[in-house]
């Protein structure tokens, strides 16, 4: 005998589509939350690892501020002591030339000329002194001229004191300071 099957077919049929239909859009939903869930996890552990390196550069920024900070303060310092170490070294240089400078002015001087003071303002001795005559003034001007520590002697007053002697004379000149080469010390 012939099977017939009475059944609705097509209604089984339908209702087994719908069942694999549902299935797969509830797989494709499960897979979809399940992508997107991982890769918001990805991006999250990505934003995290960008900010911890963030920090991280940020503490190393902060300690190279604080490393700069020191090094502008160790070359204020370094600056502060050379400059002590050129004015010292200055000090410490024109000791021997304040010395030679006297010495000098003792070897210019010719007899019968007494100084009575000396000052010095910069890179100019005031002398003031009493002569004999003109001509010892003159001779002293002379030898000032040709020393080798002093320049441009100029007379600024002479005034004749004869209570000093007969053709005594109270003189007030100024000369410059020239150092020779050999005397000038070669800064740092």
């Amino acid at each position: 005998m012939a099977n017939i099957n009475l059944l609705p077919w097509r209604e089984t049929r339908r209702q087994a589509r719908r069942q694999q239909f549902l299935v797969g859009l509830c797989g494709t939903a499960l897979i979809a939350v399940t992508s997107v869930w991982l890769w918001d996890a990805v991006v999250s552990s990505q934003i995290d690892y960008q900010e911890m390196r963030n920090q991280k550069l940020t503490t190393q920024i902060k300690l190279l501020d604080q490393e700069v900070a020191e090094i502008r303060d160790l070359q204020l310092k370094r600056s502060r002591l050379i400059d002590r170490m050129r004015v010292i070294q200055a000090l410490q240089g024109n000791r021997p030339v304040i010395v030679r400078l006297l010495d000098q002015l003792v070897r210019t001087v010719p007899e019968g000329v007494f100084y009575t003071s000396l000052e010095t303002d910069a890179q100019v001795i005031s002398i003031e002194g009493i002569a004999e005559s003109n001509n010892r003034v003159s001779s002293l001007m002379r030898r000032l001229e040709a020393s080798h520590w002093m320049q441009d002697p100029s007379l600024d007053a002479v005034q004749a004191t004869p209570g000093d002697g007969t053709q005594a004379t109270h003189f007030i000149l100024s000369v410059g300071i020239e150092l020779p080469e050999e005397a000038v010390e070669r800064p740092l």
